[in-house]
């Protein structure tokens, strides 16, 4: 069972997590070289630690396919994050994320084999209810929610993957993998993104050195540090409580903005109204699941006549 320092791990990974749109729109390269670097250096850093603290790297062939791929899924995962930041804001990037709960709610019972949860089920709905508000007040802003949103899709899907590995793997030999994993495919993806995406058929693989002083912050702190700890707490968290703790990247991650941005971050009402409705979504589980469990209790406890 996870204790108050637990969550307060996770929330700082989370607040973390939330300085990275702001990181994301501070480098000047675009955003699919970004990914290649920030995942290069991040694979390095893994693997020279590895090697130093003689840790485990051998794994099962089977689930080394299965961690390259997914090291695939969090590159896309990143790819569209930093894409929707750059094609709408970093706020709208953030309270597009916020839906990740939703996607666990539906992925997680079907791939762990678990029941469906009405309660999940019930925070879900909430959610796309606060989307549909931002949706109806940021029009304009389609394609970067449409990213955002798909983005949490993928987000999701790996953090339920991680579960399965947490239990069996060192964290950082897990987000070691993947990020060779996303290295490798971000790399293969270049060549196709140069020929059809990128501007002028050009690609930026010369950051300055700015750009190398916020993608290495990318790289060691909000990957290296961040996905291990935060697959470390996969073994006392289930995957829906952790996606539903990273919905409060919005509250951190608009703040930062904000601070960072000015008024270029600043939104309708609209906006915050749906976004309000997404976090209440998000602070109203826990009570509702510790009293649902404390009703359940009762039930039990309760002698029969």
């Amino acid at each position: 069972m996870p204790v108050l320092k637990d969550y307060l791990q996770l929330h700082f990974i989370v607040l973390i997590w939330g300085f990275t749109a702001i990181l994301g729109l501070l480098i000047s390269i675009p955003t699919v070289e970004l990914v290649f670097f920030r995942t290069l250096l991040a694979a390095l850093l893994l693997g020279a630690m590895l090697m130093q603290k003689k840790e485990q790297l051998f794994i099962q062939k089977t689930d080394l396919i299965r961690m390259l791929l997914t090291g695939g899924l969090i590159a896309a995962h990143w790819i569209l994050f930093f894409g929707a930041a750059r094609v709408s804001t970093a706020s709208i990037c953030l309270a597009g994320m916020a839906t990740g709960s939703l996607w666990t709610s539906l992925l997680e019972p079907l791939m762990l084999g678990r029941r469906i949860s009405l309660l999940e089920m019930g925070i879900g709905v909430v959610v796309i209810l606060g989307l549909y508000v931002i949706f109806h007040f940021e029009f304009t802003h389609a394609l970067g929610i449409c990213m955002a949103i798909t983005s949490a899709l993928l987000a999701a899907l790996f953090t339920v993957i991680n579960v399965q590995f947490s239990s069996r793997y060192y964290a950082y030999t897990i987000t070691f993998y993947e990020m060779v994993g996303a290295c490798l495919v971000t790399g293969i993806f270049l060549p196709f993104y140069q020929w059809f995406l990128a501007d002028n058929g050009q690609l930026h693989l010369t950051p300055s050195l700015n750009d190398w002083f916020y993608i290495a912050i990318l790289a060691f702190v909000c990957t290296v540090y961040a996905y291990s700890v935060a697959v470390q707490l996969m073994k006392k968290f289930s995957a829906f409580a952790i996606n539903l703790t990273v919905n409060l990247e919005p509250v951190y991650g608009i703040v930062l903005a904000f601070l960072f941005f000015g008024d270029s971050e600043k939104m309708t009402p609209g906006f915050y109204l749906g976004t309000l409705i997404i976090l209440s979504a998000v602070l109203l589980y826990p009570v509702l699941k510790n009293y649902l469990a404390k009703r359940k209790s009762y039930r039990l406890a309760k002698p029969t006549r």
